[in-house]
């Protein structure tokens, strides 16, 4: 491993390396495969969510998180330019081929839901891959999902309820996506797993 490479990790502030490398693409492909199967599970509970929230359908988009989850972490684990896209629509197309029961609708979720993680790492210049960064992923990533399923699925809602419902999909993709990954990366990075990429030093970089 380079000197450069290691001096990424270290500090945030260092010109990042954009070119992906083999073991990226190796790394970001399992990772979206199993986040994809992570998917498929968290829609087939998805009917039971949604008979529990019928009296107020905007309730869903506290569950919408789990659908975040593989763009935020991936961009936390591989660093590089179109990693939370590349991984948020690899997994999509992993939850479709198993049988999702949004068909392959997931596939334009995937891909919109990818571009608002991405939007954050492109903003703090893929150098920065603290707990707000990841928050602010995982939330701009809810309110793709919200605006997308607004006129996709929720077309004959009231505005309000479309309001709420992406204001519901920002929080619980902030918690489930964000949160949740941020912890996830330092965890895997303590096991010594992540070794050989830009991430392998998550577990002892600040919080902030």
């Amino acid at each position: 491993m380079s000197e450069s490479v290691a001096g990424n990790s270290a500090n945030p502030k260092a010109a990042p390396k954009t070119t992906w490398r083999v073991v990226d693409i190796v790394v970001a492909a399992v990772l979206s495969v199993a986040v994809g199967v992570i998917f498929w599970l968290w829609s087939a509970a998805y009917g039971v969510i949604a008979a529990a929230t019928a009296a107020f359908p905007p309730l869903g988009g506290l569950y919408g998180g789990g659908w975040l989850i593989a763009g935020v972490i991936g961009g936390l684990v591989i660093r590089k330019p179109g990693a939370a896209l590349f991984c948020e629509i690899v997994a999509a197309i992993v939850e479709a081929l198993l049988g999702s029961s949004f068909g392959f609708t997931v596939l334009l979720s995937g891909l919109v839901q990818g571009i608002g993680a991405e939007l954050i790492f492109a903003v703090v210049r893929y150098r920065r891959f603290s707990l707000p960064v990841a928050l602010l992923a995982g939330a701009l990533s809810g309110v793709a999902m919200g605006i997308n399923d607004s006129l996709v699925w929720n077309v004959e809602w009231a505005f309000v309820w479309k309001l709420v419902y992406t204001v519901f999909g920002a929080i619980s993709g902030a918690v489930i996506a964000g949160l949740l990954s941020w912890l996830a990366v330092r965890g895997l990075a303590r096991t010594g797993v992540l070794a050989n990429l830009t991430s392998r030093g998550a577990a002892t970089e600040p919080v902030v």
